[in-house]
């Protein structure tokens, strides 16, 4: 049962930042003991029509995707269906080429693979096209031996594990999420490529100016990230798009789907009644695997198994504790679990931002406001 006054604490600070004009449209929900505590939005879906944000509107959420697409080989990692060692040649055997065939699905998860760079001349259209992208990664060389550095790969982990889930349970991935995840969860609104009946639900995306003294994007970082497939609302509001898989960008959600996914992960794989996971898989799962200097941003990078975690280096919306673990996306959205406090949360907006200062990012400032509307305390920074 959603907490009023925790709720409206919330609210209020959503309604700030609208009002500041630091942000567009936005939803936070949180979910706490496995109930919704926190449903509150505010702002625009869309500024040409002056179309407002409700509770079920949906937003595209970037890299907060890999976070679903990561339980998707958990759930299957849980049924004895894929196996983290074993590599992603095993399940797709095209994979092996060039060098690539000891990547591991555990490789694959932790951005191992060596092939963080998206294919030479890769253009929305290709995007929409999975088998065609398949081909093309399975094709390419690795930057570096898999297995032996961590790279943020940005778009690629997507196709790699969404195969892998094809693959190895026969069904994509968009589907498996509708019927292993929304469905027992009783979640509406996670989609991997949206039907047409909910287009006129989802929010347009709208992009800020980068922050200055931004640094110049890199060479590595232009091979992971495109300019003309970047996360920017000219590519992602596409209709078709929309309509494509692409797990570790294109993911549509709300805010409460979004908290309630994480909410199960806070659970330990369960939501009320309904058990996704054993808990000693969460367990793996939120496992720290990578403490180093990211090779495609340069950044040290604090990573569990297609999660990152909380208590890094920066300040992370997920907090100071090293037990919670989630994904953020470009533009400022995040999902994340907080077993040791019973907390899930989910953010959605639609102005794409990253101040150069993380204290300053809205998905931050609403977390700790969750936070502390619901008691929650936080161990002191290291």
């Amino acid at each position: 049962m959603v907490d009023a006054k925790a709720s409206q604490r919330v609210q209020k600070l959503l309604n700030d930042l609208v009002s500041s004009g630091d942000e567009v449209g936005l939803q936070a929900a949180a979910y706490l003991n496995g109930e919704l505590a926190i449903d509150a939005w505010a702002g625009l879906a869309d500024e040409k029509s002056g179309r407002k944000v409700d509770g079920d509107t949906l937003f595209t959420v970037f890299s907060s995707s890999k976070g679903i697409t990561a339980t998707c080989i958990h759930i299957l990692a849980d049924r004895g269906v894929v196996d983290y060692n074993k590599p992603i040649a095993h399940y797709w055997p095209e994979f092996a080429a060039k060098g690539k065939g000891k990547a591991t699905v555990l490789d694959g998860l932790t951005h191992r693979a060596g092939v963080p760079q998206m294919p030479d001349g890769a253009t929305p259209q290709m995007m929409c096209d999975w088998d065609g992208m398949c081909k093309a990664i399975a094709n390419l060389e690795p930057l570096w031996e898999p297995g032996t550095k961590s790279g943020y790969h940005a778009y690629t982990f997507g196709w790699i594990l969404g195969e892998v889930v094809r693959r190895a349970d026969g069904r994509p991935i968009a589907k498996f999420v509708q019927e292993e995840i929304n469905k027992p969860l009783g979640i509406k609104d996670i989609y991997m490529g949206i039907p047409d009946d909910v287009e006129s639900r989802v929010a347009t995306l709208s992009n800020a100016p980068p922050p200055p003294n931004a640094p110049p994007r890199t060479a590595i970082q232009n091979r992971t990230i495109p300019p003309a497939v970047g996360t920017t609302g000219d590519v992602f509001n596409r209709p078709d798009v929309r309509r494509a898989s692409l797990p570790a960008v294109g993911g549509i959600v709300s805010a409460r789907a979004l908290a309630r996914h994480y909410a199960m992960l806070a659970g330990l794989g369960a939501l009320g009644k309904i058990r996704l996971l054993g808990a000693k898989r969460v367990e793996t799962a939120r496992s720290l695997q990578v403490d180093a200097v990211d090779e495609t941003s340069g950044v040290r990078a604090i990573r569990a198994m297609g999660y990152f975690l909380g208590g890094g280096p920066q300040p992370s919306p997920m907090g100071a504790s090293q037990q919670a673990f989630g994904h953020p996306g470009a533009g400022g959205s995040i999902g994340f679990a907080d077993p040791e406090n019973k907390l899930a949360v989910g953010f959605t907006k639609t102005l794409l931002k990253q101040p150069a200062d993380p204290k300053q990012a809205s998905a931050y400032v609403v977390a700790e406001e969750i936070r502390a509307a619901l008691g929650i305390r936080q161990p002191a920074l290291r």
